[in-house]
């Protein structure tokens, strides 16, 4: 029995269907093509960028993140040195709790050795005032972790006798997850070091 032959027109008929299926698709994706090609030039455009000192371009959105982030590094080290600083015989208890807060085992094993060291208790003795009067940080970033360089001048009163030091320390930033009140700015003080401490006369405050 003969196979037969297919009506030439319907062959003709499906052949054309395909073919026009197939350019529909193209125009149907060209067209996709354009319009996300210039939608992302659009966003380019309303978009804001800065130049890095390298030259290459920094979204501002990032910029704007990494002051905001300055913002928070500087205020969370004038509220730890404060508060690990700015103590006496009636708050010491209640600020060195609060500074703990802001800093990993580094400060906690400061904290241990200066009062194995007999310092909180000759506060109470002697019923010391251990004010700051002044807190100067400077960030400093490396591959996206930061560290920082204070100086701290706080004053010791003795009663009759006051004397200023000025005290310079390090170490490194971290994000943590934020804890208000104890840690409002999510941030966290690593490997924290007293490098050094010296006592400043008359002639160098007036400097």
């Amino acid at each position: 029995m003969k196979t037969p032959y297919k009506n030439i027109y319907s062959v003709l008929k499906l052949n054309r269907f395909i073919v026009l299926a197939v350019v529909v698709c193209a125009l149907l994706s060209s067209t996709f093509s354009v319009w996300m090609v210039f939608n992302t030039n659009q966003k380019a455009l309303n978009s804001a960028f800065a130049i890095n000192t390298d030259g290459s371009i920094i979204p501002l959105k990032l910029v704007t993140q990494k002051e905001n982030f300055r913002v928070e590094a500087l205020a969370h080290l004038d509220l730890f040195h404060n508060y690990f600083y700015n103590i006496d015989a009636s708050n010491y208890e209640r600020n060195l709790e609060k500074a703990l807060w802001l800093g990993n085992s580094s400060v906690d094993n400061l904290y241990r050795q200066k009062k194995a060291d007999g310092v909180y208790n000759r506060l109470l003795q002697y019923s010391l005032v251990q004010k700051v009067l002044s807190i100067d940080s400077r960030l400093s970033e490396n591959n996206g972790s930061y560290s920082f360089i204070t100086t701290t001048i706080f004053e010791i009163n003795r009663g009759s006798i006051i004397d200023t030091y000025e005290l310079i320390s390090t170490g490194n930033l971290i994000t943590v997850d934020r804890n208000f009140p104890n840690n409002p700015h999510g941030l966290l003080i690593t490997n924290y070091f007293e490098n050094t401490l010296k006592k400043l006369n008359d002639e160098s405050r007036k400097e």
